[in-house]
C-alpha cells in the first residue's frame, strides 16, 4: 500500500509498504483523510526520540472500516491507546494512563492507505459530516480539553473573561473558535506569521495581533492559553496573565526556560499543563463537527497524499494554511 514515510530529520517520501495485519480486537481502517499535527512536525524535525524513522506518522484520521464487526462504517479514529483498566482509565481520565500510546509514535500511523486500531478507538460518524471536517476531531478534542480549564468553578463567567491565545496554528485556532462558541467575546490570538494572521482576521473574524511588533497590544488577560509552548511564549504568558489569572499550557515546542515562577507566586497566577483529551472530550469534538458548530471552512487546506512531503516543507517554511489535511483516498 502507499504511505508517506518519515525517513529522517526533515525528510519524508512516498513508499510502497506492506498492508497492516490486525491483531485480536483490532480492525483495518481504510484512511480517507489525515491531518498533519504539530507533533508530526516535531518528529519530522528530528526532535522526538520516541518516533524513530522510518515510520509512518499521522494520527488525526478518518475513514471506513474494512474488517471486523464495524465493516463498512464511516469512522473517526481516536488515536489514543490506553490500557482500559487502570485508575485513570476507569475514572474518565484515560489521557493520563501510564500505558498511553498514539498511533504514529511507536506503531505505524495513518499517513497510509490503511491503519490498524482497536475497535473501541472508533467513533461512527453520521453521514452529514464530510471526512475533511471530521478529520479535525482529534485536534478539536485537544482544544476542548484545554479550553474547558478556563471555565472552572473559580473562574468568571465566559462572557466576562478576557482570554489571550498564543499561537494561531490549529490548536490555538480551534481553541479560539470553541471559546467564542462558549460566549467569550474579549478574545485575542497572537500569531507572528502574517499569512496565518490574515486567515485569523478574515474570514474567521478573530482579533489577531503580531506579538513581535505589538508586544503590549492586549494588556493583561484572565486566561492565557499557550498553544506554542516555547520559552518565549511562556515568558509572554507570565507577563500577560492578570493577578489571580490562569495560564493553560498545551504547546510542546521546547522545554527552554521562560516561565516567571516568581511572578506566578507573588500574583497567585495558576499554571496548568494539558495533554490530549478524555473520551468525553473526543465525543464532544465529534458532536461539534457533526453539528457544524465548528468547522474547518476557510482555514484548512486539503492536499493529496502525494504532496505530503511538500506539505511538511511548506509548514516548516511558514507558507501553509493553519491546517493541512492529507487526502489519502477518495472513499
Amino acid at each position: 500500500m502507499k504511505a508517506l514515510v518519515y525517513t529522517g530529520s526533515k525528510q519524508s517520501e512516498i513508499r510502497d509498504i506492506d498492508a497492516p495485519s490486525p491483531q485480536d480486537g483490532q480492525c483495518v481502517v481504510e484512511v480517507a483523510n489525515c491531518g498533519i499535527c504539530g507533533s508530526d512536525m516535531h518528529a519530522w524535525h528530528g526532535h522526538d526520540p520516541r518516533r524513530v524513522p522510518p515510520l509512518v506518522l499521522g494520527h488525526e484520521a478518518v475513514g471506513i472500516v474494512r474488517t471486523g464487526k464495524l465493516t463498512g462504517q464511516r469512522v473517526a479514529i481516536n488515536p489514543l491507546m490506553t490500557c482500559g483498566h487502570c485508575n485513570a482509565c476507569t475514572s474518565g481520565q484515560e489521557h493520563l494512563c501510564a500505558e498511553r500510546e498514539l498511533i504514529g509514535m511507536r506503531v505505524p500511523g495513518a499517513f497510509a492507505e490503511q491503519v490498524v486500531i482497536s475497535e473501541h478507538n472508533l467513533t461512527i460518524l453520521n453521514n452529514n459530516v464530510a471526512f475533511e471536517q471530521a478529520a479535525l476531531a482529534e485536534p478539536l478534542a485537544c482544544a476542548v480539553h484545554a479550553a474547558n480549564f478556563a471555565f472552572g468553578p473559580n473562574m468568571k463567567a465566559p462572557t466576562d473573561l478576557k482570554i489571550a491565545i498564543l499561537g494561531g496554528g490549529a490548536i490555538g485556532l480551534l481553541s479560539a473558535l470553541y471559546f467564542r462558541l462558549k460566549g467569550v467575546a474579549d478574545l485575542w490570538i497572537a500569531e507572528t506569521n502574517a499569512l496565518r494572521r490574515k486567515t485569523l482576521q478574515n474570514p474567521l473574524k478573530l482579533n489577531a495581533w503580531d506579538p513581535i511588533s505589538e508586544p503590549n497590544k492586549v494588556g493583561d488577560a484572565d486566561v492565557v492559553l499557550d498553544a506554542v509552548g516555547s520559552g518565549s511564549t511562556r515568558a509572554a504568558a507570565s507577563k500577560i496573565a492578570k493577578p489571580g489569572g490562569l495560564i493553560i499550557h498545551i504547546g510542546l515546542q521546547d522545554s527552554e526556560p521562560g516561565l516567571d515562577t516568581r511572578r506566578l507566586t507573588l500574583q497567585e497566577i495558576s499554571f496548568i499543563g494539558t495533554y490530549c483529551y478524555t473520551n468525553a472530550d473526543f465525543a464532544e469534538a465529534i458532536r461539534l463537527l457533526e453539528s457544524a458548530e465548528i468547522s474547518g471552512a476557510g482555514w484548512c487546506d486539503i492536499r493529496p497524499l502525494d504532496e505530503g512531503a511538500e506539505s511538511f516543507q511548506d509548514i516548516h517554511n511558514g507558507v501553509a494554511a493553519p491546517k493541512l489535511i492529507l487526502n489519502i483516498s477518495d472513499i
